[in-house]
C-alpha cells in the first residue's frame, strides 16, 4: 500500500523517533509511505478545551492534506479518536455539505498504528526484536474509543526476545488526559501513582503504549522517582531488529 503518515503534532514536536519507528516498521512490510508536509494538529487540544471555534479549520486542513491518500497511519489513539469521534459533527457544524462528504469518505481509511497492523493488514508478527522486560500501559482512546482490544497486546507477544509481563490493573487510566493533568492535579498525581506503582511492581525495563501523552506522563513519575524505568513507544519495540543496540 502507499500510506500516508500523520505524525501529529505531539509526536513531531516531542517524540520524533516514534515517527521515525513508523517508517521503518511499515517499509520492513514492503509498504510506501509519504509525510504531507502541510499537515499540522488534529484540533483535539483545541476542542476539549474549549476552542472549539478554533478547532473547526483544522478539519478542512486534514481533509485536504489527506483526501487523497490510500490510507492514512497515525501513532496516536487519541488523535484518531478525536478524528473518528468528532470530525463528523465538527463537519456539519461547519455547514460546508462538501466537507461533510470528504469526510464521511476519508474516515474509513484513518487508522491508529496498531489498529492498521491488526485490523487492516490481518498481521501479529512484524519480524520485530526487542530483547527486554516490557509492560504494556492500554491507553484509554485506544481501549475505550477505538477499540484496539488484544490488538496491540498480539503484536508484543510476537515480538523476538522480548518478556512480556502484563500489569495490574491494565485498564486504568493513567490520569494524563491533556489538560486534566493540569486543571485537575491533585487527581491526576494519585491516578499517576497507582499506575507508576503497578508499572513497577512488574519490574519490567520499559512501559509501552499506543500514546506517547500517556507515556509522557508515566515516564515523569519514573523519572523523578529515579526508577531507571523507561518508557517507549509501541511502534519503536516494532522497529527493533537484531543486530541493533536496543
Amino acid at each position: 500500500m502507499q500510506v500516508s503518515l500523520f505524525i501529529t503534532c505531539y509526536n513531531d514536536t516531542l517524540f520524533p523517533e516514534t515517527g521515525k519507528a513508523v517508517v521503518k516498521v511499515l517499509e520492513r512490510l514492503g509498504h510506501a509511505v509519504d509525510f504531507p508536509a502541510g499537515q499540522t494538529c488534529c484540533g483535539q487540544m483545541h476542542w476539549n478545551t474549549g476552542y472549539q471555534a478554533e478547532a473547526l479549520p483544522l478539519v478542512g486542513r486534514f481533509v485536504e492534506q489527506f483526501r487523497h491518500a490510500e490510507v492514512v497511519v497515525v501513532p496516536s489513539s487519541s488523535c484518531v479518536a478525536m478524528i473518528r469521534d468528532h470530525y463528523p459533527k465538527m463537519a456539519e457544524e461547519i455547514g460546508d455539505a462538501r466537507l461533510i462528504a470528504q469526510v464521511s469518505e476519508l474516515l474509513p481509511r484513518v487508522y491508529e498504528f496498531s489498529e492498521f497492523l491488526t485490523k487492516c493488514l490481518g498481521l501479529q508478527d512484524v519480524g520485530a526484536y526487542y530483547p527486554h522486560r516490557v509492560t504494556y500501559h492500554a491507553s484509554c482512546h485506544g481501549l475505550r474509543n477505538l477499540g484496539l482490544g488484544d490488538g496491540p497486546l498480539s503484536l508484543l507477544r510476537a515480538v523476538k526476545g522480548i518478556d512480556l509481563v502484563e500489569i495490574e490493573n491494565m485498564e486504568q487510566c493513567c490520569g494524563f488526559g491533556g489538560t486534566f493533568a493540569v486543571k485537575n492535579a491533585d487527581v491526576s498525581s494519585a491516578m499517576l501513582a497507582e499506575k507508576t506503582t503497578a508499572v513497577l511492581n512488574t519490574r519490567a525495563e520499559a512501559c509501552t503504549a499506543c500514546d506517547n501523552s500517556c507515556l509522557m506522563h508515566i515516564q515523569g513519575a519514573l523519572h523523578r522517582q529515579r526508577t531507571g524505568v523507561r518508557t517507549v513507544h509501541l511502534a519503536e519495540i516494532l522497529a527493533g531488529s537484531e543486530g541493533e543496540v536496543l
